[in-house]
């Protein structure tokens, strides 16, 4: 029987998952979310002897069940191959108490490139399975990562084009120069004057422009979404909290049936909302815990229970995190609100002309699950310096995010309850901060200076992806204002 889909914001609105996958976003503006959360078919213990790639299917099954397993199989072994720098694809290192999961082995080396390996291959069988002839156009904002493993992934796959904004000032300097560098004749890379928050509007504008989408239909193409609000970006999320339960179990941390906890550094909801959904399947996840940096929309929503992003955007170490607007939590508002589209709608409506919501007292009950703490610049800083010279392990600047946030406010209370923290990019990724954090004298350096010190004080090899931009041409050197935005697609698309 297969699972249905619907709109966080209308319930007529009902697709297959392969059609949530092709569409990305609900042509009224809404998400696609379940219309049930399905269940782990395993027993717990079963985990423990699964490879990732068990792991996965074992997983995505459940979510995706108008793909045959023949096509979802094919997805994973295509996306969990050699471009992953270890075997076990998502190692867990134990340090100061905690398990942190490894989540940046892929080819960009942040969490991102764990749903975006696959999700090409995803969308492609997607397009297939319902006679979609038109030409797929990839339209994402991203606040640092999501744009690069996007850009990756859907490279010169036939039957698609890309085009990425960003934030011109709101990325690291590797972030950047990973992204302007990419090869691929389909892909196009923009800069926004703005921040993260301006261009992801700008793209949910576009998205939701019925104009616009019957001139790209009459030339050809149709819009799909790379970002976490395409539901074949969080299903393959989901995976690696699931894998992690087992990784506990197989080395003895975990017994069946044993909760454990889960820290995510979080900005748009989506990494934390995967995990809520592996805890709804029956894994035994107690607390979610949802660390914030100096934006903390988030920290203050579950203190408060009012959404308000009507404040100061502000530019921090963890960039990823950048965000006001944490579109994946509409998924867990309609959840909350007894998936009742209307409701979800008018909190979504007010959202959008006031800047804020709030939930009422019997929404709030039913998120008991969460919990949350930030960290400030400087706290992220101490962090990393605090575990490098505890441990020898280096985190990056999200990473530390979480680490601060789980060790000041939860260690004390949790400390029996093994704590998986997601660690969702490789200190190499944002080597100036991490190594200005470890020691001041190293602000001097250049960017590629700092990552071959960092080579030498953590022994961890330095990764592919950073090699490779190192001398890479700039491919991509577009800058605009948000308001060029429809032209600058049009004009990639050969659209007059």
């Amino acid at each position: 029987m297969n699972l249905m889909y619907r709109s966080t914001r209308n319930a007529e609105n009902r697709v297959t998952a392969s059609q949530a996958v092709l569409k990305g976003l609900a042509e009224d503006g809404g998400l696609y979310v379940p219309e049930q959360l399905p269940k782990l078919d395993v027993p717990v213990e079963a985990l423990a002897g699964m490879s990732y790639h068990e792991t996965a299917y074992t997983v995505m099954k459940q979510f995706l069940t108008d793909y045959t397993e023949e096509e979802l199989k094919y997805c994973i072994r295509c996306a969990y191959d050699s471009k992953f720098d270890t075997e076990e694809i998502v190692p867990v290192k134990k340090a100061d108490g905690a398990f942190y999961l490894e989540l940046f082995h892929g080819a960009t080396i942040a969490f991102k490139d764990m749903a975006l390996s696959i999700l090409p291959y995803l969308m492609t069988t997607a397009a297939r399975k319902n006679h979609e002839t038109n030409e797929i156009v990839i339209l994402t904002a991203t606040s640092g990562d999501t744009g690069k493993a996007a850009l990756a992934g859907f490279a010169d796959v036939p039957g698609t084009r890309i085009i990425v904004f960003y934030p011109k000032d709101g990325v690291s300097a590797v972030q950047e120069k990973q992204m302007v560098t990419q090869k691929g004749k389909n892909t196009c890379v923009i800069g926004i004057r703005g921040n993260f928050d301006d261009a992801q509007t700008g793209v949910k504008k576009l998205f939701s422009d019925k104009e616009l989408a019957r001139e790209l239909n009459g030339a050809g193409f149709c819009f799909s979404s790379a970002n976490s609000i395409n539901i074949g970006r969080l299903v393959p999320q989901i995976v690696y909290y699931v894998y992690a339960y087992g990784r506990l179990l197989k080395s003895g941390e975990l017994k069946p049936g044993d909760t454990m906890n889960v820290v995510v550094p979080t900005g748009n909801f989506g990494n934390i909302l995967a995990a809520f959904y592996a805890k709804n399947m029956g894994l035994p996840i107690g607390k979610l815990i949802c660390a914030s940096n100096e934006n903390k929309v988030l920290f203050d929503f579950f203190r408060t229970d009012v959404y308000d992003r009507n404040r100061e955007f502000i530019l921090t170490t963890s960039p990823s995190m950048d965000i006001l607007i944490s579109s994946n939590l509409e998924r867990l508002i309609y959840r909350m609100a007894g998936d009742d589209a209307q409701k979800n709608a008018a909190l979504m409506k007010e959202l959008s002309e006031t800047g804020k919501y709030t939930v009422t007292d019997e929404m709030k009950a039913s998120m008991q699950d969460f919990a949350g703490g930030f960290a400030t610049r400087k706290q992220t800083a101490e962090e990393i310096s605090r575990v490098y010279k505890k441990t020898g392990y280096v985190l990056d600047t999200h990473t530390a995010v979480a680490s601060y946030v789980y060790h000041t406010y939860f260690a004390e209370e949790f400390g029996d309850i093994p704590t998986v923290i997601a660690s969702t990019a490789s200190p190499y990724k944002f080597a100036r901060s991490v190594m200005e954090a470890i020691d001041e004298k190293y602000s001097g350096m250049d960017d590629f200076e700092l990552i071959d010190e960092l080579n030498r004080i953590s022994g961890v090899k330095v990764p592919k992806a950073i090699e490779e931009i190192r001398n890479a041409p700039v491919l991509h050197d577009k800058v605009i204002d948000r308001e060029q935005m429809e032209a600058s697609v049009k004009e990639f698309l050969g659209i007059e």
